[in-house]
């Protein structure tokens, strides 16, 4: 059942990516071809999300319609955002949008503003448990931000995220494990030291220190990695990291370090929202561990994820606050 739910919710957001290809060769009618990626499991296409700037397809909100008995284990809505298109329409204002993500500044993005508009209006309507957010690449990133914000309102959406962007050093794809250990063992202690300094300043002068972090631990989304996608990879590393020193009994340390990055810590310092987007507590992930030969587009690619075959390899982590 799990398989059936990534198998739709990544055909789902193939059907955004097709929509805007036929709408850029225009296709129309009958001659449309993304209407098949949602038809098949009885989804019509409620709305479409528009850019405001480019104009381009960017989402689409899909409801489910059965024609003869409701399959339970769809939702009332799906809210799907695609990935970075690489056409001349649409790759200036996605690639901007990728260097938005990069720097924690999509929040602030029109794009953006559109998609959690369409979320938020579509749970106020219907209740959280009655929608799923989906996301493919720069869509994830927007699906993980939304998410993120409801769940910070206690709304917890079901969510599946295909090659999320982790932005950070790709420390995973170093071949020496030995490294690796060291690398994120010195990168948490340096993280932690720093924002313990400038946290601590700031709380001798507020009694009220509000951790949004802490807050997310209820929401577990659904993440889908490739491992030699550098794009997400770290994000396996992240967690097995995360692990290793809660089992070490310096769990603190990462605690207070996975909250925070140079990047983040700084922008905080300077009275901006530095909160990256790739900090979550909790997260079912999901590896493909395909052993043959991938290039980048075949490991960040879509289309992995509703192959057929036994390489798949799945766990679920929580963030423990002792």
């Amino acid at each position: 059942m799990p398989e059936h739910r990534r198998s739709v919710a990544a055909s789902l957001i193939q059907g955004v990516f097709v929509l805007e290809r036929d709408r850029q060769e225009k296709r129309t009618a009958h001659n449309a071809l993304a209407p098949i990626w949602w038809n098949f499991f009885e989804f019509e296409c409620l709305e479409t999300l528009v850019d405001p700037i480019d104009s381009s397809i960017f989402g689409i909100i899909f409801e489910y319609q059965p024609k003869n008995f409701p399959n339970h284990i769809y939702p009332m809505y799906v809210i799907a955002f695609r990935g970075t298109v690489i056409r001349r329409e649409t790759r200036k204002r996605d690639l901007l949008l990728d260097i938005k993500l990069a720097l924690n500044g999509l929040a602030r993005d029109s794009r953006y503003q559109t998609a959690f508009q369409a979320v938020e209006s579509v749970v106020t309507k219907v209740g959280p448990h009655n929608v799923w957010l989906a996301g493919h690449s720069l869509g994830a990133g927007i699906a993980l931000l939304a998410g993120k914000e409801m769940a910070k309102r206690g709304c917890y959406i079901e969510t599946y995220l295909f090659n999320p962007p982790y932005i950070s050093a790709p420390i995973e794809k170093f071949n020496n494990p030995n490294l690796r250990n060291g690398v994120r063992v010195a990168r948490s202690v340096i993280n932690a030291g720093l924002s313990l300094a400038i946290t601590g300043s700031r709380n001798n002068t507020s009694h009220e220190h509000k951790d949004p972090f802490s807050t997310l631990c209820s929401w577990t989304p659904y993440l889908f990695l490739n491992p030699k996608d550098p794009i997400c990879c770290e994000y396996i590393g992240y967690f097995e990291h995360r692990e290793k020193m809660e089992g070490w009994g310096v769990g603190r340390i990462e605690r207070v370090a996975t909250k925070s990055s140079v990047v983040s810590i700084l922008s905080g310092a300077l009275g901006s929202d530095g909160e990256a987007l790739r900090l979550i507590p909790s997260a079912s992930i999901t590896k493909n561990l395909i052993d043959k030969e991938q290039d980048f587009m075949a490991a960040h690619g879509l289309i992995q994820w509703w192959e057929p075959h036994s390489y798949w390899q799945s766990k679920i982590y929580k963030l423990s606050l002792q």
